[in-house]
C-alpha cells in the first residue's frame, strides 16, 4: 500500500515536471510610441465598425455576445502612460480589455487591444504586452537612442534662435538634458516589469519562463511636423535623419534588452490614407526595414491602408464648423442664441442628418489621431499582429 502511494507521488511529480518543461514560455511584446500608440479611439465608436463588412468580424472579436467589451483571459498588459502631454503619467496593468488607450476622456483603445486579441488568436500562447506611450514625443529628442548622442542644434536652428535673440547655450543644455529621456523610461520600465512578472501577470509560472518576442513602434507625428529639426522636409531626403535614428533605435533597443534578434514592426504613419504624391516622411519611416541587416526581422505596416476615407471626408467638413465657431465666439455683436443658430445653420448646409450621425458615431478625435476611430485603430492593431506573426515565422 505504501509502495503504491509512493509510486503515485513520484508519477505526479514527473508529470508536473514534464508539463512545466513542455509549457511554452510567456511571450512578451513591447508596444511603444507617442499619442497614436496611446490611442484616442473612444469605445463609443465601436458600433460604427458594424457597418463595414471588413471590420464587422473584427468587432465580434472585440465584444462579448452581450455587446460588452471583451476581457482577454490569456493576454495581460502593463502600461506606462502619460496622463497628459508632457507628463510621465502613471502605471496601469491587468487583463487586456478596453481602457488601455489614452488616459483622458476615456475609456479608449489604441492598437494594443486588437494586437493582443489577434496575437493570441493566431498563435494560441500566453501573452504579456508591455506598453509605453506618451503624447507629443519625438524620435529626434525624446526617444533619441543612446548611440546617436545628445541632440545638437542644426545651422537653421542656430541662425533662427540668434535672430530671435534667444539664449542658445541655454537651449543647447535643455536639449542635452531632454535627449533620450523617454527612451530611458521605456527601457527601464520593460526591465522593471520582466523582473517581477507575477506582479502584473498573476498566472505567470517562473519555470515556464518568458521570451521577449517582439517590438512595435508607432510614432512619427512630431518629427513629421517639425520644420526646425527637418528644414528640408519638403524635399527628397529631407527626413533622412529620421531613418538613421530609427535604425539606431532598433539596434539600441536590442542591445539594451539583450535581445539581438528581437522582431520589429514599424507602424508607418498613415493619417489621411493613401496619397498619390510622394510622402517623404512615410518613405523615411519605412526605409530601415530595407537595410540588409534588418531583412526578415524588421517589417513595415502601412497604416494608410487602415484609413477610412468616408469618415475622413466627413471630418474634413467639420473643420469648417470649428473655424466658423471660433469666429462666431469672437464676434461680441452677436447674442449666444444668434451664434448657436449660425452654427447650426452651417452644420445643416454641410451635412445631411445621416452623414452627421455617421460622423458622430465613427469619430471621436482629430485627424492627427486617426479620427479617434475604433474602426481605424482596430485594423491597425490587427495589422501589427499579423505582421508580427509573419516576421516570427520568417525567423523560425
Amino acid at each position: 500500500m505504501k509502495r503504491s502511494v509512493l509510486c503515485a507521488i513520484i508519477a505526479a511529480g514527473v508529470i508536473s515536471l514534464c508539463s512545466s518543461a513542455m509549457a511554452k514560455p510567456l511571450k512578451v511584446y513591447i508596444l511603444a510610441g507617442q499619442s497614436n500608440m496611446e490611442g484616442h479611439a473612444k469605445v463609443a465608436t465601436f458600433d460604427y465598425m458594424a457597418l463595414d463588412p471588413i471590420t464587422a468580424p473584427i468587432l465580434k472579436e472585440m465584444r462579448n455576445a452581450d455587446g460588452t467589451p471583451r476581457v482577454c483571459e490569456k493576454v495581460w498588459i502593463s502600461y506606462l502612460h502619460g496622463a497628459k502631454t508632457g507628463d510621465e503619467g502613471g502605471e496601469k496593468h491587468g487583463k487586456l480589455t478596453t481602457g488601455y488607450g489614452a488616459q483622458v476622456n476615456g475609456p479608449k483603445i489604441g492598437p494594443e487591444f486588437t494586437f493582443g486579441i489577434y496575437m493570441q488568436k493566431l498563435l494560441d500562447e500566453p501573452i504579456l504586452i508591455i506598453k509605453t506611450a506618451w503624447g507629443g514625443k519625438s524620435l529626434h529628442t525624446d526617444f533619441r537612442p543612446p548611440s546617436a548622442g545628445a541632440y545638437k542644434l542644426n545651422e537653421y536652428q542656430m541662425d533662427l534662435y540668434a535672430k530671435q535673440g534667444k539664449d542658445i547655450e541655454k537651449i543647447k543644455a535643455e536639449k542635452v538634458e531632454a535627449s533620450g529621456r523617454y527612451y530611458r523610461l521605456m527601457i527601464e520600465y520593460v526591465k522593471k516589469v520582466v523582473k517581477d512578472i507575477k506582479q502584473v501577470y498573476p498566472d505567470y509560472d517562473p519555470q515556464q519562463g518568458y521570451e521577449l518576442a517582439g517590438f512595435v513602434w508607432f510614432q512619427g507625428w512630431n518629427d513629421m511636423c517639425d520644420a526646425r529639426v527637418y528644414p528640408d522636409r519638403k524635399k527628397p531626403g529631407g527626413y533622412d535623419m529620421y531613418s538613421e535614428l530609427l535604425a539606431q533605435f532598433i539596434r539600441d533597443v536590442r542591445k539594451d534588452l539583450s535581445a539581438p534578434k528581437l522582431p520589429f514592426v514599424i507602424g508607418v504613419m498613415g493619417v489621411g490614407g493613401v496619397k498619390e504624391e510622394p510622402n517623404y516622411f512615410r518613405q523615411a519611416m519605412a526605409a530601415p526595414a530595407n537595410l540588409p541587416e534588418f531583412k526578415g526581422n524588421v517589417v513595415n505596416v502601412l497604416t494608410e491602408k487602415c484609413w477610412d476615407a468616408k469618415l475622413g471626408e466627413l471630418a474634413g467638413r467639420w473643420e469648417k464648423v470649428r473655424s466658423k465657431s471660433s469666429k462666431l465666439s469672437k464676434d461680441k455683436s452677436l447674442t449666444l442664441e444668434q451664434r448657436t443658430a449660425a452654427r447650426e445653420k452651417l452644420i445643416a448646409e454641410l451635412y445631411t442628418p445621416e452623414e452627421l450621425a455617421l460622423y458622430q458615431s465613427g469619430a471621436s478625435n482629430g485627424n492627427f489621431h486617426y479620427l479617434g476611430s475604433a474602426k481605424i485603430l482596430a485594423q491597425i492593431g490587427k495589422s501589427f499582429a499579423e505582421a508580427m506573426v509573419e516576421v516570427r515565422k520568417q525567423q523560425n
